[in-house]
């Protein structure tokens, strides 16, 4: 059993920058792929990125984030990153980390296994 809890979200002005963390319980941290969904009101649940376990050889972005986002993870403290920098109106929404067993096909919702709560990211234009 993995529990996850994400922190960092908040309010911040268009073009600027928020950190998220997302801690896990548990001594398996690093075997397990890690994502970042976000959810906006009346839309579905969408990926936006993630790294793959242990040494976090793959990352992977979705478009709509690349080259303005960095996930990160820090296996001894059990911990996941995503930096998020120019953020925009449209990268208002709910995020949620999640843990999947395996490192494949990591930008499909289905593959992954544990969620966390989400926390809520509001950018203001």
């Amino acid at each position: 059993q993995v529990q996850l809890v994400e922190s960092g979200g908040g309010l911040v002005q268009a073009g600027g920058s928020l950190r998220l963390s997302c801690a896990a319980s548990g001594r398996t941290f690093s075997r397990y792929a890690m994502g970042w969904f976000r959810q906006a009101p009346g839309k579905e649940r969408e990926f936006v990125t993630a790294i793959s376990s242990w040494s976090a050889g793959s990352i992977l972005y979705a478009a709509s984030v690349k080259g303005r986002f960095t996930i990160s993870r820090d296996n001894a403290k059990n911990t996941v990153y995503l930096q998020m920098n120019s953020l925009k109106p449209e990268d208002t929404a709910v995020y949620y980390c999640a843990a999947a067993a395996s490192s494949d096909d990591l930008a499909s919702i289905n593959k992954y296994d544990y969620w966390g709560q989400g926390t809520q990211v509001t950018v203001s234009s």
